[in-house]
């Protein structure tokens, strides 16, 4: 029961006292009494300056009432506050409301739910009302601490609980509004506030139902569901604590979510942190999701020496992010964001390579196994990060990109890239080419370039073409595949997809354009090369199909996107070069190799064949591939490249029927108007320093050198016996002189009609070949003759062609 005083004592006191004891009933049960209420009102409007008064007497009041248990009419008096508050916004009610905020932190200070829950809507009216002027010396320190415990709340009863941590949140929603519309008080925003408000939210997120994080911006949350669920409510105040937030503090309202994330151990699995990043990059303003970026790529860094899972899970999370960035601003962190995951890239490798030569053979256990697999979900998490974010990018920025990653990729015998393989020995190099191609293959997809000098420029070809001479497979077809992506203007891959013979091109529905004087300028530079790079990377011994069927798409999508009637000459030239070397086969290839470059020559010329559509070439080439399929069918892509194919033991028995012939196809071609002169030339691929680099033997079609070193028991006798031997006979045949005027007049004929007809790219590369070929001869012959074998068994032998010329003694040659 309220204190009475008499009538005489109540006349003396002050009216503002007798106005407030007036709202207060006999019975608390009552409620407000809404009249005296209505005075009181009238009153604090009239005298404003009273209102200071006003608010003491009743925080007083309401003092005394919480000390003493007396809740009916504490809930009186909060009401009376509240309504004080509604109707006067004048500037004197600023010390109204110190007395206010100290009558709620009287009530959050108490242990009784119901008196918490009571200040907490209180303050919450508070926080809606928009003061004429801010007060700046104003602080909400008690409250931050006070609400986020609140958030935290452990009561038995369940009920309880939920209704705590509802005031909680709504609490700190209250502060986060009456405190971020000012920036002169961003008070708000300071680490000490944002360490206790974000982990607060996040603990109650962290009972969300469970949502697809795949299919855009995280659902909003109905009014219904605010009111009844903690997880619902916290999420819709991170959201607007994040729509809040501006350049200066973004970073301090997202670090926390990290110390959480950490704490909690929730990155792995990582489904939560996935959903909190998508609501911080859906939430912030778009010009600042570079920030954020940023905080994950420093993050990632802090925890690079953490278990694999962990990593992925925050590579991840990069995804997402990007994912969302990438549709708006991305700011200036794009090759941040890659130099940082190619460096992750190297250290996983690098951890994957340690760990395998920890584990002796025969004795890895299962955690090193184990752990080998979770470094693999690490960099597949990196690949697609780089594919993503790099397929999102615009053409310019991307082409940056590509030249980026393609830096990286080291090359055995250059020093051009620059990733750090010191650590990593032969495997672990290995890995990390695989996985910086297949980077790039990610960033290559769907890229359209107008012109192909745009999507192949020779700072970028070279060292592309450099790693397809690379001695691994899988390497070969990842840069092929990174060749088709930017090659591949019209989408016609897909239509060329496996190696065949197509009866109808006609049925593909090709798509191609006329060439323009962009691209024809770039085969006329870089068409050697190209060809080149197809003739060796037929010819390699570890080619399975598909390394077959990725080079006939290759001369497939050269003849759609490049293609005009000298560079189909080429190609045919090459193709039948390639169909020589597998009958010659100088290089020792197993016969299985030989009979798929014989496939992959007939499914490009068919295919060819019906792109330029000459009738006779056509019927030539049916012919073929008709008389392959009765006798010869493992010639034939559809047989070769089938499982328990039979094989023949040589193809040096096979009638020319069963080729390609050059002289028909010459014929064919130059009764429709082709210029067929240089199809009687022999394709020569032309040799440059990258054989070397990339372990091969050199290139030599017309000149070899060998060296041989005969073991040291074999005697001297019989090598002065494999001599030739000098007569008269011998020196007047060498003398006679007769016929070499009609040969050298021949030699020169034939000289001067080359010069005139042969393409000069061609007369190049045979020149830099004869060079290249005479400088290696000289430094291998000086240095045997500066440093002679240690007995006279060493002979030098020097084939031409096919003609072998007689052994020597190395130490009798004289120059």
């Amino acid at each position: 029961m309220p204190t009475r005083v008499c009538c005489c004592c109540s006349a003396l006191r002050p009216r503002y006292k007798r106005l407030v004891d007036n709202i207060f009933p006999e019975d608390p049960k009552d409620g407000l009494v809404k009249a005296d209420m209505e005075k009181l009102t009238f009153y604090a409007v009239s005298a404003p300056e009273k209102l200071d008064r006003i608010g003491s007497y009743l925080a007083e009041r309401l003092s005394r009432d919480v000390v003493r248990h007396r809740s009916g009419y504490v809930l009186i008096a909060m009401e009376a506050l509240d309504q004080l508050l509604m109707a006067c916004h004048s500037q004197s009610i600023k010390p109204f409301v110190e007395s206010f905020l100290h009558m709620v932190a009287k009530l959050l200070e108490s242990g009784e739910p119901k008196l918490q829950v009571l200040g907490t809507n209180s303050f919450v009216k508070f926080a809606n009302i928009e003061e004429d002027t801010p007060s700046y010396h104003r602080r909400y320190d008690f409250f931050v601490s006070r609400f986020s415990a609140m958030c935290h709340s452990c009561h038995s009863d369940p009920e309880i609980r939920t209704e705590i941590r509802i005031a909680g949140i709504r609490g700190i929603q209250g502060v986060v509004r009456k405190t971020v519309n000012d920036e002169l008080r961003a008070t708000i925003w300071e680490p000490q506030h944002m360490d206790k408000i974000v982990p607060s939210l996040l603990f109650n997120m962290q009972k969300i139902e469970e949502v697809d994080s795949r299919i855009g911006p995280p659902s909003s949350p109905s009014a219904t569901d605010k009111e009844e669920n903690p997880a619902v409510l916290a999420e819709n105040c991170f959201r607007e604590l994040l729509g809040r937030a501006t350049f200066g503090n973004m970073n301090n309202a997202v670090r926390p979510v990290f110390a959480h994330l950490d704490h909690h151990k929730l990155w792995d699995p990582n489904e939560f942190a996935v959903h909190c990043f998508k609501i911080i990059m859906y939430s912030i303003q778009a010009q600042y999701s570079h920030h954020v970026i940023q905080e994950i790529l420093g993050h990632l860094d802090a925890r690079k020496k953490d278990a694999p899972r962990v990593r992925a899970g925050i590579i991840q999370v990069l995804l997402e992010a990007v994912a969302i960035a990438a549709k708006g601003s991305i700011g200036p962190t794009v090759l941040e964001v890659f130099n940082t995951l190619l460096k992750h890239l190297r250290l996983s490798v690098e951890f994957e390579a340690n760990d395998l030569q920890g584990g002796s053979v025969g004795s890895v256990n299962l955690n090193t196994s184990s752990k080998d697999n979770d470094e693999k979900i690490v960099q597949n998490a990196i690949i697609q990060t780089i594919g993503f974010f790099g397929s999102n990018l615009p053409d310019y920025q991307r082409s940056e990109i590509m030249m980026f990653i393609m830096g990286k990729v080291p090359v055995f015998g250059t020093s051009t890239h620059t990733l750090d393989i010191s650590q990593l020995g032969d495997l672990g190099t290995r890995r990390i080419q695989i996985m910086l191609l297949r980077s790039l293959l990610m960033v290559t997809s769907g890229y359209k370039a107008k012109t192909i000098v745009t999507a192949l420029p020779g700072s970028f070809l070279d060292p592309l073409l450099s790693a397809s001479l690379m001695e691994d497979y899988e390497l070969r077809q990842l840069v092929l595949e990174v060749m088709h992506n930017l090659m591949d203007r019209h989408d016609n891959r897909a239509k060329l997809r496996g190696i065949r013979i197509i009866p109808d091109v006609a049925d593909l529905k090709i798509k191609r354009e006329k060439i323009c004087r962009q691209d024809t300028s770039f085969m006329k530079k870089n068409g050697q090369q190209l060809y080149r790079h197809i003739y060796l990377g037929c010819k390699e011994e570890d080619n399975v199909q598909k390394n077959y069927e990725l080079l006939y798409t290759s001369l497939a999508l050269i003849t759609i996107e490049l293609a005009n009637e000298e560079v189909v000459i080429d190609l045919i030239r090459l193709a039948i070069a390639l169909q020589d070397s597998a009958i010659i086969n100088e290089d020792n290839l197993p016969m299985f190799h030989r009979c798929g470059i014989m496939a992959l020559v007939a499914a490009y010329l068919n295919f060819v064949s019906q792109m330029i559509a000459v009738p006779a070439f056509c019927q030539h080439v049916s012919k073929v591939i008709e008389i392959r399929t009765m006798e010869a069918p493992y010639f034939l892509p559809e047989h070769i490249f089938r499982d328990k194919c039979m094989l023949p033991k040589s193809l040096e028995k096979h009638e020319k029927d069963l080729y390609f012939l050059t002289n028909k196809i010459a014929e064919s071609l130059g009764g429709s108007g082709y210029s067929v002169e240089r199809l009687s030339v022999p394709y020569v691929p032309q040799v440059t320093d990258e054989d070397r680099l990339s372990r091969r033997k050199s290139i030599v079609d017309t000149v070899s050198i060998q060296v041989d070193i005969l073991s040291n028991n074999v005697p001297s006798d019989d090598v002065v016996s494999n001599t030739e031997e000098i007569t008269f006979e011998a020196l007047k045949k060498a003398i006679d002189t007769s016929g070499m005027e009609e040969q050298e007049k021949e030699k020169r004929r034939l000289v001067i009609e080359k010069f005139q007809k042969a393409p000069f790219e061609e007369i190049a590369a045979q020149c830099e070949s004869k060079a290249n070929l005479l400088h290696d001869r000289l430094a291998q012959i000086l240095e045997l003759t500066i440093r002679p074998p240690p007995s006279p068994s060493g002979t030098l032998t020097i084939t031409s062609g096919h003609a072998q010329y007689q052994s020597v003694p190395v130490y009798e040659m004289k120059f």
